[in-house]
């Protein structure tokens, strides 16, 4: 995977954040999202490469990056790791760039949109809806098909202690229940999610990230929305239509929070850039 991409750490504060990267064009900042790494991206980034510098880091905490090593509730926040974003893209001479975010990766970025809205250029959100309207849309049914986000939302230890007993097994658990199939996904990258994920570290780091939805994200998400903020940049929003945990439109959702704002359903689950990568790259290379 990601031949031709270096591989590197950049300390960005309190949190040191392992990166690959590759390409000469304008500036492009790649997101993955919960359970997995930036591995995630393998099938799309070398051919954006062609176009883009390409930068994929493993969220702080996630993968191969870390964050504090006792971490409370606002180290995982959205915008913290929204900070590590803009530091890192600093770091490396980007002023501003485009980006596109993957679940949870999304999250953190809608939030950099909307606290640095000089740095992004162009926005994509794969499959979600921000984090406040989540929350206010879960009514019995839909939280059924969400419960992790009650679950990983529980005081330390009690989600760490369960996962830990078989984190492969959760970590699989959930894919399986996201995707429309497990075919899209590659040994390889199979093997770079198990492997990062049976450390306690990027178990404990995710459950503080989900913490962090459940009280600091939400918390944003009302002042933002009390103040009227919007995402001014144009934005593009993806959805697995095939998931069957969608039971509004999305688009919809996202009129309410940006002004520019264009989407629609592709024919997968929820990891379109695994499951749809054709139909993917060519929605992000037409909109990017």
């Amino acid at each position: 995977m990601f031949t031709n991409f270096t591989g590197e750490r950049i300390d960005v504060g309190d949190a040191t954040l392992r990166v690959r990267r590759h390409g000469d064009g304008p500036p492009l900042l790649l997101l993955h999202g919960y359970p997995e790494t930036h591995a995630m991206w393998h099938a799309v980034a070398p051919e954006l490469a062609d176009r883009f510098s390409v930068v994929c880091p493993d969220l702080r905490g996630y993968g191969d990056s870390r964050g504090p090593d006792d971490p409370v509730t606002e180290d995982y926040s959205n915008r913290s790791m929204a900070g590590d974003m803009t530091a890192l893209m600093a770091e490396l001479g980007h002023d501003t760039f485009r980006l596109v975010g993957h679940d949870r990766g999304a999250r953190v970025g809608y939030r950099l949109t909307l606290d640095a809205p000089e740095r992004v250029e162009r926005f994509v959100a794969l499959d979600i809806i921000p984090t406040l309207e989540t929350f206010e849309a879960m009514d019995y049914e839909y939280a059924e098909s969400m419960y992790h986000w009650l679950f990983l939302a529980q005081a330390y230890p009690l989600p760490e202690t369960l996962i830990g007993a078989d984190p492969t097994f959760y970590l699989e658990h959930m894919m399986e229940r996201w995707s429309a199939s497990m075919d899209g996904f590659t040994d390889e990258a199979l093997a770079e999610y198990r492997r990062c994920f049976e450390q306690p570290s990027v178990v404990r780091a995710s459950c503080a990230d989900y913490r962090a939805g459940f009280h600091v994200d939400t918390a944003h998400d009302r002042e933002s929305r009390a103040a009227g903020d919007k995402i001014e940049c144009p934005m593009l929003a993806l959805w697995g239509a095939g998931s069957g945990t969608v039971s509004f439109d999305p688009l919809e959702v996202w009129e309410r929070w940006a002004s520019d704002v264009r989407g629609r359903g592709l024919d997968c689950g929820h990891f379109l850039p695994e499951e749809a990568p054709e139909e993917t790259l060519a929605a992000l290379e037409t909109f990017l």
